[in-house]
């Protein structure tokens, strides 16, 4: 009887609810009509929100009877708010809800979207000049990875999310190694890595996690004169821009399982903690493991990103975000080429390597926690200028066994093919430091009746680096080739008596306890080094007519550390030119680079002479010419453009024959678009030749008239298009295909020892997906063709072969 009452006051209870409880349901589009995707919609004081999704509708479900008031917002157009009344048991269905772009709006942290259908495309940024200004209207050129991409993509790792943009391509796999540990990639023809988030430093020894991406910008050319010299490249430098708050309840949690034993949880929470929204966090979290395609190796690791957002009053606010990482893994393969002697092999075919080998044990891994935090408070001074005030502070740590492979083929007579390359090893312990504070005030405001736009902004960046790892040991040598085992032992290994014939190729012992053991007598670094760079620079577009604008910037950096310093100059001009505003421009830039090259010890490997080298900085400009279209209500935007970069002073060779008298060119052409030019249809599009030679090099003469190793394929092509149903019974049921071409890449090329060249490779990928209100599932199929392809930089590193992965997704 009881149970009876109780059942009986529970369904009364829900009944009541449900009957004193209503629904909302809407849809919010631009003025052309254009459905927006995630647009915020939040219910004003009982904090409950939700976002539209592809087709621009929403839902409220169970909302307490009574009036409220509807905020609807998204980045880059103006607030809509809406009185809504909601009756007991009825669904309350508005008209459509139209937002209008705000131009006006100068001062966001970060451009979440544009508003239109074109969702693999930002059309604006507020880092890539350090203030607001659309891509159009931009001199320079640079690229966007938006965080819908990858969602399709089902991107669990950096280097795939780069795969989407043009004239970039990966030389070598985060290593893990101090110093130096995140991946390397080729962009116009020289080596950068991912070194900042949100415009700051953020230096890694690992791969950054995708859980809170927003946003990459792979900015293209020297950027010297707004980024000075430790962070970027002459090619370009990569930004990321992460997640931000938001001023309601949401988020999602997605468990993702593929191929190689991959498992992945990653969860995105937000919430208002006070009822205006005005102060909300932030938490992207993600945990995965997963294995190597080859025959050993891991990784595994646990990234949490929290970000808290203080709206003080309509002119003060303040944004920090930090990100905790730590992982342990395996460091890649990479079978270095001999760099002393003719090569033995020049390619692929020759070298007869099993990509499924990895020479190396999961008992030998390095772990890589990385903590970084960022501060960031804005000012609005008056209606034309806004005070930003950054501070940034980074760890990046590499601890444990980092190996690699070196061909020594020369040391071994009487081989009759293939190579022998010897395995060397070190006990990793190091620590980068980083710190890192910005003041700039940003303007917006007419002179002479011309509009002006302004950044000025000092810098102060530190960066130490504390070294207590050990040196290098040897640890048994790899033959790779398709002589006898026996032959291999008796004339690569030594070894005659068959009962201790090692039957895999390989006499190294590669245990803990026998690593130790071979480290134990080893002397550690103990070393220390530090470098302070202090920096004022200034930008100013002026619209000299609403069409004509010019863009001119100046940097100046002093580099310090204990032995060197040195006085920099960096100047950039940009001209654009719009026959149609807002639609088709004209652009033109000079662009300065630098780099301060610290100096180096030099051991001769013959008579054991020691030499510290001094450098003067090298020094690099670009002359670029092209187009940027945005037509169709900006559901196509595409850049074309011809660069040409010089550099000079450059530091050439290894070891004791280190030089700097070299200068190389890199010119090339890039073509990058995004359009959909229906509802549901989006496609992303790139291609880059480029073309690189060492032009002088009097000391050091191995390099001259030699295409860089640096510099990748002389051509890269990508693609991704996706088509997702809108309406009818397949509403929210999407497939999506594409792929990535790289032509031949010399990864070794000089003059004394030869070229070794990796072969062409095509990469086609294939998707499904289907989201509906609270759910999504997408399966992704990578390397359809089960293509053998390779990476490098002097190096060969095999690349995975045909895998697979699956996520599914719940939104709340």
């Amino acid at each position: 009887m009881n149970r009876k009452i109780l059942i009986l006051i529970l369904l009364v209870s829900v009944t009541g609810f449900a009957q004193n409880s209503g629904n909302l349901q809407g849809k919010v589009t631009n003025v052309e009509g254009t459905a927006i995707a995630e647009a915020n919609i939040n219910i004003e004081g009982i904090g409950k929100g939700t976002q539209t999704g592809a087709n621009g509708s929403f839902e409220l479900n169970n909302i307490p009877q009574g009036n409220y008031l509807l905020k609807v917002t998204y980045m880059g157009f103006k607030p809509q708010q809406i009185a809504v009344s909601i009756n007991g048991g009825e669904t309350t269905q508005l008209s459509d809800i139209i937002l209008i772009l705000n131009e006006e709006t100068l001062n966001e942290v970060v451009i979440n979207g544009n508003g239109n259908a074109n969702k693999f495309n930002r059309d604006k940024s507020v880092y890539v000049s350090k203030m607001p200004l659309k891509k159009i209207e931009n001199p320079q050129v640079y690229d966007n990875i938006t965080a819908e991409i990858l969602k399709e993509q089902i991107i669990t790792n950096f280097d795939d999310a780069l795969k989407n943009s043009s004239g970039i391509t990966k030389l070598w796999e985060s290593t893990g190694r101090g110093g130096d540990g995140a991946g390397y990639y080729s962009l116009r023809g020289f080596p950068v890595q991912p070194n900042l988030v949100n415009g700051l430093p953020a230096i890694t020894n690992g791969s950054p996690d995708p859980a809170n991406i927003e946003n990459i910008e792979v900015i293209k050319g020297p950027s010297g004169t707004l980024y000075g010299s430790s962070l970027i490249s002459y090619g370009g430098l990569i930004n990321i821009t992460t997640k931000q708050p938001y001023d309601y309840f949401g988020g999602n949690i997605t468990y993702t399982l593929g191929s190689f034993g991959l498992n992945r949880i990653a969860a995105d929470v937000n919430t208002p903690l006070d009822d205006e929204g005005d102060v909300a966090l932030r938490v992207n979290t993600a945990y995965q493991t997963q294995n190597s395609f080859q025959d050993a190796g891991f990784s595994k690791s646990l990234f949490i990103a929290p970000s808290l957002k203080y709206k003080v009053n309509d002119k003060l606010s303040f944004l920090i975000n930090t990100e905790f990482f730590d992982g342990e893994s395996t460091n890649p393969t990479m079978l270095f080429v001999d760099r002393g002697a003719p090569l033995t092999v020049t390619n692929i075919d020759e070298l007869n390597y099993n990509a499924s080998r990895s020479y190396t044990s999961n008992d030998l891994t390095l772990e890589n926690p990385t903590y970084s935090l960022q501060g960031q408070m804005n000012y609005e001074l008056s209606d034309h200028w806004t005070s930003q005030t950054v501070i940034s502070r980074g760890s990046a740590k590499s601890k444990g066994y980092y190996s690699y492979l070196y061909e020594s083929t020369r040391f071994f007579e009487g081989l009759d093919e293939g190579i022998v390359l010897s395995r060397f090893m070190n006990n990793q312990n190091s620590t980068t430091l980083t710190t890192d504070f910005q003041q700039n005030f940003i303007g917006d405001f007419e002179l002479f009746g011309m509009r002006n736009r302004m950044v000025a902004g000092l810098d102060y960046f530190q960066r130490e680096v504390i070294d207590n790892g050990t040196g290098y040991i040897g640890n048994g040598n790899v033959y790779i080739g398709n002589a006898s085992l026996q032959n291999v032992n008796e004339n690569v290994f030594g070894i005659t008596e068959e009962a201790n014939y090692i039957t895999d190729g390989d006499s190294g012992i590669l245990s803990t306890a026998a690593v130790d053991g071979l480290l134990e007598n080893t002397d550690r670094n103990n070393s220390t080094t530090k470098e302070d760079i202090y920096s004022a620079y200034i930008s100013n577009v002026l619209n000299i007519t609403p069409a004509l604008s010019a863009m001119a910037s100046l940097r100046i950096d002093q580099f310090e550390n204990d032995s060197n310093s040195q006085t920099t100059f960096s100047p950039k001009f940009g001209v654009v030119y719009q026959p149609m505003i807002d639609k088709l421009s004209v652009f033109a830039n000079y662009m300065d680079g630098f780099s301060n090259v610290a100096p180096s010890e030099a051991i001769n490997q013959e008579t054991g002479e020691t030499r510290r080298i001094t450098f003067d900085p090298e020094h690099a400009t670009q002359f670029e010419i092209g187009t940027k279209l945005n037509f169709f209500n900006d559901k196509l935007f595409a850049t074309l453009s011809y660069y040409d970069i010089q550099v000079e002073n450059i530091v050439l060779g290894s070891g004791f024959e280190v030089t700097q008298d070299g200068t190389q060119y890199s010119r090339g052409f890039e073509a990058r678009i995004t359009v959909s030019p229906v509802e549901g249809l989006n496609l992303v599009a790139g291609f880059s030749h480029n073309d690189s030679e060492v032009t002088e090099a009097l000391a050091n003469d191995d390099f001259l008239g030699k295409r860089p190793e640096s510099a990748g394929p002389e051509n890269l092509a990508n693609l991704w298009a996706s088509y997702r149903f809108s309406s009818g019974v397949a509403e929210g049921f999407g497939v999506g295909f594409g792929g990535n071409y790289a032509s031949e890449n010399m990864i070794f090329n000089r003059n004394t020892a030869g070229t070794f060249t990796l072969p062409a490779y095509t990469v086609l990928n294939a998707a499904v997906f289907y989201d509906v209100d609270k759910f999504s599932i997408n399966l992704k199929l990578n390397n359809l063709t089960n293509e053998d392809y390779f990476n490098g930089w002097s190096t060969i590193n095999p690349q995975a072969p045909r895998n697979f992965a699956a996520a599914l997704t719940y939104k709340f």
